[in-house]
């Protein structure tokens, strides 16, 4: 635990100007954001008697080790900054709504020729018009199936709408009228654009001028004594109010607006945030977070302006926003918005009238939701708080663990070895810092995997030593050594996957970098000889300040290094069940990556260790010959007869086929009959083994799985 007074800044370095400021920890990660009109007020609120302090601030300034500030020019300057940061980094101390799903949108593709009304999650798309969001996608569905009477828009995917012109047959929706047909020319592009506008229109909420306009053309139908088309167009205005229905008018003038309420205690806030478009409830989304520092509902209702609005642009921000509580001060915030949409944005507070009852209604929204949150466990931050102190005492640390790393091997009869790395952070799951391993095993060992206990021992400490000398290499190469400590061993290369794509960020920046950040705690998936194992790898490399643990799944009781007994926490213990949860997602992850590497193992063939040989002149090759069995007899000049094949690869494949041996031919145990290889399918060969021929049945194979 660091002492803020250790890193507090001299008096008079901090600027009395508007700035955004980072508190990073001991190995140099970004710990909060914040901004502030006047930085030197604003930090000095962190130095002071720590007994003054909000409980979560006094945890943030002692996990900090040093903090830093930007001066900008304005107050909009710095709310955009912060907003950037944040994203950036990801702090673990800032405000975080945690969205537990992604939101559907009503999307109309008005950048494509032949515009498509379809159900769009994720990040928007320039050219394509989108309304909600939604709270489910069976509700956009239902609201366009009743709009399709009236504007029949293309909804099909690209490769229906090629098959349709190539065949000249439309789909189902074209026959029954639900579908304009463009893919068949029943329409030219620039009509059926219009027609997607209009649908675009009446989304909107201009649906007065359709309405009107077909109750016209009922009664200029009814006149001319054409009855069916009449009630063809009674049927489509029937269809228009019940599609306006599934959205009542709450506000009138046809307004749009966003309506955002809070409803807080002293540790959690949950935001509920009402979409209005066309004076309709178009859309309903919320978030809960935690409270990390002692923070007032204007705060809290920026932050979530921040994330609702934060890469929104146009009309996706409405002209007016109504909250709870404005932001202080509320110009920066209002200008931030103003800017964001291109025109002016109100935020104000509603007093009376249908935006004050609404206000209400989306006010009880809110409290429910926190209400509901407080009953679900695994997100309950009093209970997993209980639950890392259960843990710590139990295990005789010296601190709660906040970061927990779990490992678990994986295969399957010895093949496919692998094993994963989860991340849990404040007892919630860090997706993003997960990682999984290719097992490698002892130069010099002929027979590395028997399927025993003994082969998962080798597995974790394999994994152990790699993981943390990756960590202790990178401290070596950042300059964080004490008293001249050195490591013998640099990192291997190759072997840990991370989870996600990209180069290693350099701690400088604040970012995560892969293996950089040392956990408290590692759980290991197994009883005391993987305990063990781990502990001697942290042994060997010099590491004394990680715990090591094993939670073994026979009588979930918890394993600790050098012990002949294990510790049995009670069945009802929030620490018990926060391991449990940490064992079983690294057991997930492991054998979801194991099943990987398998499948794909399955399906390669003698073709696949060819250089140089693409997918493309494989299925080339394989065509011409039938089947890699006829293209193993043939000779250097036949494969280059194959069109893309000169010389040179021809000789290379005629190389790698003979070094590969066929395997035995397979036997179909019903008929005893042996089943050639006609059908183009790869051989199974030494090299590239096929999948093996396992006994029993389905359900004993499974078993063998770990």
């Amino acid at each position: 635990m660091a002492d803020p007074s250790s890193y507090r800044p001299r008096p008079g370095e901090i600027p009395d100007t508007p700035g955004v400021y980072r508190f990073r920890d001991e190995h140099r990660r970004v710990i909060y954001v914040g901004k502030a009109k006047s930085l030197r007020q604003r930090l000095a609120s962190y130095f002071q008697d720590l007994a003054n302090l909000h409980p979560r601030t006094r945890t943030m300034v002692t996990t900090a080790a040093s903090v830093e500030w930007t001066v900008v020019s304005t107050e909009v300057e710095a709310l955009q900054l912060e907003y950037s940061w944040i994203k950036e980094y990801d702090p673990r101390f800032n405000v975080k709504y945690r969205d537990d799903k992604s939101y559907p949108y009503l999307a109309v593709t008005m950048n494509e020729e032949f515009p498509r009304v379809q159900v769009m999650r994720g990040h928007k798309k320039k050219g394509v018009r989108y309304f909600g969001p939604y709270g489910h996608a069976w509700a956009i569905r239902d609201t366009v199936d009743l709009l399709l009477r009236v504007f029949p828009v293309r909804t099909c995917s690209a490769g229906v709408f090629k098959n349709a012109a190539r065949t000249g047959r439309p789909c189902l929706l074209g026959y029954i009228g639900k579908c304009s047909a463009p893919c068949v020319d029943r329409i030219s592009p620039d009509d059926h654009w219009d027609l997607a506008d209009e649908f675009c229109d009446f989304m909107a909420g201009r649906t007065g001028t359709y309405l009107r306009r077909l109750e016209r053309q009922m009664a200029d139908a009814a006149e001319e004594m054409e009855y069916e088309r009449a009630a063809r167009l009674r049927d489509d205005i029937g269809a228009l109010k019940k599609a306006m229905e599934k959205s009542a008018v709450v506000l009138a003038d046809a307004t749009d607006a966003d309506l955002i309420a809070v409803a807080e205690d002293e540790l959690e806030a949950a935001v509920q945030i009402f979409h209005v478009r066309g004076g309709r409830v178009r859309g309903q989304r919320g978030w809960v977070t935690d409270k990390v520092e002692e923070i007032t509902t204007g705060a809290l209702v920026e932050h979530a302006l921040q994330q609702l609005y934060g890469e929104e642009t146009g009309d996706a921000v409405p002209k007016e926003v109504l909250v709870p509580a404005l932001p202080d001060p509320v110009e920066p915030v209002q200008q931030w918005l103003t800017d964001r949409r291109g025109s002016g944005v109100s935020l104000r507070i509603p007093q009376r009238g249908d935006k004050k009852a609404l206000m209400e209604t989306v006010q009880r929204n809110a409290q429910q939701a926190l209400v509901l949150h407080k009953t679900k466990r695994a997100s309950d931050l009093t209970t997993r708080s209980r639950a890392l102190e259960e843990i710590a005492d139990a295990l005789g640390l010296d601190s709660a663990p906040l970061r927990i790393e779990c490992y678990d091997i994986s295969h399957l009869q010895g093949d496919d070895v692998v094993a994963s790395m989860v991340v849990f952070e404040d007892g919630l799951a860090r997706k993003s810092e997960y990682r999984r391993f290719q097992i490698k095993g002892r130069a010099g060992d002929t027979q590395l995997w028997h399927g025993n206990g003994q082969d998962d021992v080798r597995s974790m400490h394999e994994v152990v030593t790699r993981r943390f000398r990756r960590y202790l290499a990178d401290k070596e190469r950042t300059g964080e050594w004490a008293d001249g400590e050195n490591v013998s061993d640099a990192a291997e290369a190759g072997g840990d996957a991370p989870l996600t794509d990209g180069p290693a960020l350099k701690d400088e920046d604040g970012r995560p970098r892969r293996f950089a950040y040392p956990p408290q705690l590692i759980v290991v998936d197994g009883g005391r000889p993987q305990v063990a194992a781990a502990q001697r790898a942290l042994d060997e490399l010099g590491i004394d300040d990680i715990a090591v643990c094993g939670l073994a799944k026979r009588l979930e009781e918890v394993w600790l290094p050098g012990e002949d007994d294990p510790v049995v926490l009670p069945r009802t213990s929030e620490g018990l069940y926060l391991l449990q949860r940490v064992r079983d997602e690294a057991h997930r992850f492991a054998i979801t990556y194991q099943r990987t590497k398998r499948a794909k193992r399955f399906r390669s063939g003698p073709l696949d260790d060819v250089p140089g040989l693409g997918e493309t002149r494989k299925q080339a090759l394989i065509k011409h010959f039938g089947s890699v069995k006829k293209l193993r007899t043939a000779t250097i000049d036949q494969i280059c007869e194959v069109p893309g094949i000169g010389r040179k690869t021809a000789e290379t494949v005629a190389v790698a086929l003979a070094a590969a041996t066929p395997a035995a031919p397979a036997v179909n145990t019903a008929t005893g009959e042996i089943i050639d290889d006609e059908d183009g399918a790869p051989e199974t060969t030494a090299d590239a083994p096929g999948e093996p021929v396992t006994a029993g049945t389905p359900d004993e194979r499974r078993g063998q799985e770990r």
